[in-house]
């Protein structure tokens, strides 16, 4: 609607400007005071090339020569200078045209020459060079000013359209990181307690099982009405940091994996982004574990050093028993999004990501973040 608008205004200040030219150039031919370099020319001649010059200036936005040429010529048959300054004018406001400045001299050297020979004129050489540089020469220059300026305009407009698109596609990332790891951690155990339950024949079992199925679910409900929440508003709060991290634990020890845990970050310590990144750390790589690594020992580690949290989970083969399978395998059901999301959520943090096999044959996943953000 609005470059609808600007193409509409356009329009009607061209349509105006070629008014007013007419109104410069017919009505002095019919009342006599037109006049010509070479003296006398006939009145249709005269309006003839005023109305030219008129049709010139609705194009000036797309070449300027037409509006340059025509108002010389109006110039020179009937003396009505005023279409040459609106002709430099949009020769530098509405273009870049190359060696403007010549153009614009030899416009001036025009308009020098047809005052000089206005009858009307006082005559005077220092006077009429005085007009020509001020009214031909000076709306030149002014006009490379206004088309800078547009220029800028256009460009900061671009600027703000593109870093527009940037926060909605960090705000899309974001969303989708909170998304995989709040649903992908509890939809792995509800599936995983869910096979359980369909080899399992002791009610007991299966009536545990359920309602863990349920807790999860109901977990992970909250946890998305929590994100929702937070989305919906301009700050707010993350789903949960390192205290979560500890029930992570039980109910991963209450799957069947061996999980130690070593945490040590005193509460309150730790700015929100970067607790809320060591839990999510856990969160994936204790999902990572269930679907490669069920059997593994597992060692989770959270603790504050100097003036940085570092946090890890460590998972090794269990030597005691190998190639014993006490514990199912959760599904995967692939995509490769985990990883890549933590280690977007450490790089916000200013933190260090790694990932990789250890030499014991398991893998770990640790990020070192500080406990000061550059912003607190």
């Amino acid at each position: 609607m609005l470059n609808k608008w600007d193409e509409h205004r356009d329009w009607f200040v061209d349509a105006a400007l070629a008014a007013a030219v007419i109104a410069f150039t017919v009505p002095t031919t019919l009342t006599g005071y037109s006049f010509s370099l070479w003296g006398g020319a006939p009145d249709a001649l005269e309006i003839t090339t005023g109305v030219i010059t008129a049709a010139a200036m609705m194009v000036r936005r797309r070449t300027p020569w037409p509006a340059i040429v025509a108002s010389v010529a109006c110039a020179c048959v009937t003396g009505q200078v005023v279409p040459m300054i609106l002709a430099v004018f949009s020769m530098t406001a509405e273009h870049r045209v190359r060696r403007w400045q010549y153009i614009a001299l030899a416009v001036t050297v025009v308009y020098f020459a047809v005052d000089y020979r206005n009858p009307h004129s006082d005559h005077s050489v220092y006077l009429n060079i005085v007009r020509a540089l001020t009214l031909i020469y000076l709306p030149a220059v002014v006009g490379t000013w206004v088309n800078a300026y547009r220029r800028l305009i256009r460009e900061l407009r671009i600027g703000v359209r593109e870093r527009e698109e940037i926060a909605a596609s960090e705000e899309r990332r974001k969303i989708a990181r909170e998304m995989h790891d709040t649903v992908t951690h509890a939809v792995t155990a509800m599936v995983l307690n869910a096979g359980i339950a369909r080899d399992t024949t002791e009610p007991d079992e299966i009536r545990a099982l359920t309602a863990s199925i349920e807790d999860k679910g109901v977990q992970a409900l909250g946890e998305l009405r929590q994100l929702l929440t937070v989305l919906r508003r301009d700050e707010g709060d993350l789903a949960a940091g390192t205290e979560a991290i500890t029930r992570l634990v039980g109910e991963a020890q209450a799957s069947g994996l061996k999980v130690d845990l070593r945490l040590d970050t005193p509460p309150g310590a730790l700015p929100r982004q970067v607790s809320h990144a060591c839990y999510r750390l856990v969160q994936e790589g204790l999902n990572n574990v269930r679907k490669h690594a069920p059997d593994s020992l597992v060692k989770v580690t959270c603790e504050v050093t100097g003036d940085q949290v570092a946090v890890s989970v460590v998972d090794t083969p269990d030597r005691a028993h190998p190639g014993e399978r006490t514990v199912r395998p959760a599904p995967s059901l692939g995509g490769g999004y985990g990883l890549a999301g933590i280690r977007e959520r450490v790089c916000l943090a200013q933190g260090r990501f790694s990932s990789g096999p250890t030499p014991e044959g398991g893998f770990a996943l640790a990020a070192r973040l500080p406990l000061r953000l550059p912003h607190d």
